[in-house]
Order: C-alpha cells, then sequence, then structure tokens
C-alpha cells in the first residue's frame, strides 16, 4: 500500500502567490524523488471550531488562510529515502525557496493507507 505525508498550516493571505511558487517547487522535487501525487488545497470554508478545528490547530490569525496538503508515495521505505535527499536538496534550502508561513505552526505527520477506492 502507499504512504501519504498530510500537512495543515496557516498561510498569510496576502502570501497566496508566493505560497504557490514555493509549493511548484516542493512538489517537482517530491516528484523527483518518487512521491505519485502532490495536492495543495487553499481553505475556502475551514470554520473556526469550539473545541478543536484546522483554524485552531495551527493558530490562524484572522489574516491568514488554512492550506491543507497531501504527498502520495509508493510505499514509506520510498518516502523515508526521498526524505533524506529533500533534505539535502538545494530546492529545499530557504534561501532559495523561502517558506511564505510560520514553519513552526505546520502539522504534519505520515499515515499507512488503509483504504482507497
Amino acid at each position: 500500500m502507499s504512504y501519504v505525508d498530510g500537512f495543515v498550516a496557516a498561510v498569510p493571505t496576502a502570501n497566496k502567490e508566493q505560497y504557490i511558487t514555493h509549493i511548484k517547487i516542493a512538489a517537482e522535487m517530491f516528484k523527483d524523488f518518487g512521491a505519485l501525487k502532490v495536492v495543495e488545497t487553499w481553505g475556502s470554508e475551514v470554520p473556526d471550531g469550539e473545541v478543536t478545528s484546522f483554524p485552531m490547530a495551527v493558530k490562524a490569525q484572522d489574516n491568514e488562510t488554512v492550506v491543507f496538503s497531501w504527498v502520495v508515495w509508493p510505499s514509506k521505505e520510498i518516502r523515508d529515502s526521498a526524505w533524506l535527499r529533500i533534505m539535502d536538496d538545494p530546492r529545499m534550502n530557504p534561501e532559495n525557496n523561502p517558506m511564505p508561513f510560520d514553519g513552526k505552526r505546520i502539522i504534519y505527520g505520515g499515515f499507512d493507507v488503509i483504504w482507497d477506492e
């Protein structure tokens, strides 16, 4: 079964074009290292919750938009190997491809696919 990395972040709404530029570079790199698919979404209906929510989880401010993204890999082994190379790739260097959001507030994790229809 495939393996998925998932991400949720708060991006300053004014940085949308910078974010798109950033993710185009990242998506190309992920695919270069074996990713099957990269999906990036820009929040349009992401309500605040009373107990928990995407905006609360990333401490989104009024001037920020929540993004939700995922990368599909053929396997965890390929993903693990890719991440080692991604971290050393110059395209990931903040001087070459700065993150247009606060990386300290990103939520991420890796997931085994248990159902895919």
